[in-house]
């Protein structure tokens, strides 16, 4: 009877934790959740026929399809994901879907299209 009392406060504890935020099972970096959303299907190294690639996207100036320009800061690459119909770079199609994001999530997307380079 103790074993199975011991066994149980065991099993609870370890639901607690899980359901406390105990077992971190998102994303770590902007890279891995990238690859999670299938970013990296599209945005590879180069550019491809499908996607401009993000190698090099911070901070450049990117033509966009109505012949204006814009530097992709921060606040671009962000408006890029949330409404990504908004502004098309020149040469593409709008086909990126549109994704629904908290702010960490649009953090990490951000920062690690930030260490890719500019």
């Amino acid at each position: 009877m103790a074993i199975d009392r011991r066994r149980a406060a065991v099993v609870a504890v370890a639901l607690l934790a899980a359901a406390c935020g105990g077992d971190s099972s998102g994303p770590a970096t902007g890279e891995e959740l990238a690859r999670d959303l299938g970013c990296l299907a599209c945005h590879t190294e180069e550019d491809t026929s499908v996607a401009p690639t993000w190698r090099g996207l911070f901070g450049s100036t990117v033509e966009l399809d109505d012949g204006s320009t814009v530097v992709a800061d921060e606040e671009y690459i962000r408006r890029s994901i949330v409404d990504p119909h908004a502004e098309i770079v020149a040469g593409y199609r709008a086909t990126m879907p549109q994704f629904t994001l908290d702010d960490e999530e649009l953090d990490l997307l951000v920062q690690y299209i930030r260490e890719l380079g500019g």
